[in-house]
Formats: structure tokens, sequence, C-alpha cells
């Protein structure tokens, strides 16, 4: 690619990415720490990517999510999912009316541009699934109606670790649909002690709305033009198919830990993500660290482990470092 092309995506890049200062500076007005949490809803906002957050109770999973949604002049919903949720609790129901002898539609909470879909894994397989069409499709059908979902629509779910009681795992086919798994982590003791003074004060912060879901859908189409170049793309699939034939990749020893690789889906992710990630860092190319950055987030609910794996308590996470390590970079 020419280099005034390159200059010129840096330059577009630039000018777009002018709201995220903002936006970043009223999320931690009420979000302590957790930066790489912010970073990776800001990906999956930029790439068009639902979310899935892991990890313990009270760590600000949902406060995040909320707290994103208020910065920008959208809609949003919270679903708590429950063991008694029923898919039309979800998507909506027809509703018959005796006066008129006719059923009309009641649309459910799952349309609005942003779904905080509240412990996950609490609800059955039913449920779950009843979100598979919405996220891929991006639309509902309730009785013989299709209805299409408002642009930007973007699902972001938390889950506590499938240790606890009373969850279902979710199954891998939705599993596959989220674009990134982010692990959350316990914050710092300095951030420990700034959340304790800022949630324990007179008054509770406030993030304001800075940029509107028309600004959001143009800064998603300068994301999908920054250029990614052929080694990078051949870096990718290097990476995919070392989890889907790791000894063809001279990854011999990794072949008993994998049950099965990673999608096609991860790939196109990758390539997704890298570039949305390159936004965040104000280039208008991706570079082999943009992929690294994003890859542990995109490849860990991917890779199925095998029984071996498990019983040597090796995760999927530390089979995706391994592949990083090892597979030669551009």
């Amino acid at each position: 690619m020419e280099m005034t092309s390159i200059r010129e995506l840096n330059a577009a890049v630039e000018r777009e990415a002018l709201f995220l200062q903002d936006l970043v500076a009223e999320v931690n007005k009420v979000i302590v720490g957790q930066e790489k949490l912010i970073e990776r809803l800001l990906i999956g906002l930029l790439a068009n990517g639902h979310i899935l957050l892991e990890g313990v109770p009270g760590l600000a999973k949902t406060l995040a999510v909320s707290t994103l949604a208020q910065t920008i002049q959208a809609s949003f919903q919270r679903i708590q999912f429950t063991p008694d949720l029923l898919p039309a609790d979800l998507i909506g129901t027809e509703i018959y009316n005796p006066r008129t002898s006719e059923f009309t539609s009641h649309l459910g909470p799952i349309f609005a541009n942003f779904i905080l879909a509240d412990e996950i894994n609490r609800a059955p397989a039913k449920v779950q699934s009843a979100l598979l069409e919405a996220m891929q499709e991006r639309q509902v059908t309730i009785s013989d109606a299709t209805y299409a979902l408002e642009d930007p629509f973007l699902v972001l779910a938390t889950q506590n670790p499938i240790e606890q009681e009373g969850t279902y795992p979710l199954p891998e086919a939705q599993v596959d649909r989220f674009m990134l798994k982010v692990i959350v982590d316990y914050p710092s003791r300095a951030e420990e002690r700034l959340i304790m003074d800022r949630m324990t004060g007179t008054t509770l912060p406030q993030a304001r709305a800075v940029i509107t879901p028309d600004e959001l859908l143009r800064a998603r189409q300068t994301v999908r033009e920054i250029y990614v170049d052929e080694k990078i793309k051949e870096y990718v699939l290097d990476l995919i198919f070392a989890t889907r034939y790791p000894t063809r990749s001279n990854l011999a020893d990794l072949e008993p830990l994998m049950s099965f690789g990673a999608s096609p889906r991860a790939t196109i992710y990758l390539i997704m993500a890298g570039r949305a990630h390159a936004f965040l860092k104000g280039r208008g190319f991706v570079t082999p660290e943009d992929i690294k950055q994003i890859a542990p987030d995109i490849l860990r609910h991917r890779i199925v482990i095998s029984y071996e794996a498990e019983a040597e308590e090796i995760t999927s996470a530390e089979i995706v470092q391994r592949i990083l390590d090892q597979i030669e970079v551009p």
C-alpha cells in the first residue's frame, strides 16, 4: 500500500478517534482501574462484536457495561438471567386482543442498542439459545413475523465462573458467537482504596453521554478501512491453523491437549478486533502486536481442551499463550 494512503488512513483515524478520550474520561469517572476491560469493551463497540465478561461477583462488570452505555446516546436494557426466565421474556411474544380478535406483537427487552445479559449462565439452554438468532442474524422472529434489530446492537454478557452452584454451561455454538471473552480480575490495593472512597462518598459519580450512535457507526466504518498487510493475514492464519493442526505447525506437544481448534469465525474476529485495536492506538494499519494483544481474548473460549489437558490442569489460555510464543511473528 502506498505511503500516502497510509498517511491518509492515519489522519482519518486521528480525526475519527477524537471522541475516545472523552468517552474513556467519562467511564473513568465511575470505574476505577480495569483499563483492559474498558479497552476490550471499546474494541467490541468498534468492531461490532459481542463480549462475554467472566469474573467473580462484585468486580464492576455490570457497572462497566451500564456506564459505557450511558456515554453513548443509545437505548440500554439490562436483563437479569434467572433459572425461570423464558425465551418470550427476552424476545417478546404475541398478545391476543379480544376486542379486535387479533394478535399483536409485544416486543421484548432485546430491542435495544445495548443488551446487558447479566449472569447469562444462570438461565437454562432454551433461553440462552433465544439469544443466538439475535446475536448472529441481528433479527428476532416472533411467531411468523421477523423484526430487524436496530444498529448498533451489542450483547455484553456477564457470567460467574462455572464452578458456582446453580449455573448452566453455555452451549459451544453460543460461546463462539462472542467475539471476545474477557477475564475480569481483582483490582490492586491502591485501586480498591479509590473504589472505597468513591463509592462510599456523599454523591455517586455519573457518566454523561459524549457520543451519538451515528458517530459510533462512522467510527466503525473507519475501522473497517484500516489497512491489514498480507503478512499480517498470513500470521493470523498461522495462529488459527496451529489450534487445529498443531503438528503441522511444529507444535506436536500441543496435539494431545486440544480436542477442537478455533473456527473460521475466530479468523474474521482477529482481523476485525486487530483493526479496532489499531484504531484505539491511533494507527491506520494493523501490526503483529495488535493481533498478539487481542488473540488471547478471541481464542481462549474457542479452543476445546482434551481430558488430558484437564488432568494436567492446563487451561485453553495457557495453550493460546504457547502458540503465540512459538509461532513466528512477521
